[in-house]
């Protein structure tokens, strides 16, 4: 769903021409930014290969940053250093986008995402396992991608003051989703 994230951060760029694109892009992977810098503190959150050579096939370990809780607090986190910086519409636009992530997550995962950190209480996990239908998971991020390369070449055509600089914004976006996209289905 690497794409997707991204896909989603230029559709909502579309709506919201103020929230610099960066942040957008960094907030729809906030959540495996932390995950990476908790898998290099020591392994406190891992991943296993549970069907190599298909997609989705590793089995996250991700029990704090991927828990719904620690998911809802990273949002809230970011949405608040965000508020800080941008003001308070800013932070609410991207605490959303960093919780997206999660839910699309929900969408694709196998059952691998806790409700609460750690996985304390042991409740059930959560996931519905998209993942396992490769064609299914790459008709959904083909229209996250495909949609939000639409709607940010939309906003930008409409914003710039000249045609030429709407068509080399909104066609860079676009190849970069499209690139992201072949480098998520090939690897």
């Amino acid at each position: 769903m690497f794409v997707g994230h991204f896909g989603l951060a230029a559709a909502v760029k579309a709506t919201q021409s103020r929230v610099p694109l960066w942040s957008l892009m960094l907030a729809t992977q906030f959540l495996d930014v932390i995950f990476v810098v908790l898998y290099l503190a020591g392994g406190i959150e891992s991943f296993q290969a549970v069907a190599p050579g298909t997609y989705g096939e590793a089995l996250i370990d991700a029990r704090y940053t991927h828990s719904l809780l620690g998911a809802l607090l990273l949002s809230a986190l970011y949405g608040s250093l965000s508020a800080w910086r941008w003001g308070r519409r800013t932070g609410w636009v991207l605490g959303a986008v960093v919780f997206s992530h999660w839910l699309l997550d929900l969408l694709v995962h196998r059952a691998d995402l806790p409700l609460l950190p750690g996985n304390a209480g042991g409740l059930p996990l959560l996931g519905l396992g998209l993942w396992q239908v490769p064609w299914a998971t790459a008709v959904v991020e083909g229209v996250l991608l495909v949609a939000g390369a639409v709607l940010y070449f939309r906003s930008v055509r409409q914003r710039a003051a000249s045609t030429w600089r709407a068509i080399v914004s909104g066609g860079v976006m676009a190849l970069l989703l499209v690139l992201g996209l072949a480098v998520d289905v090939l690897s």
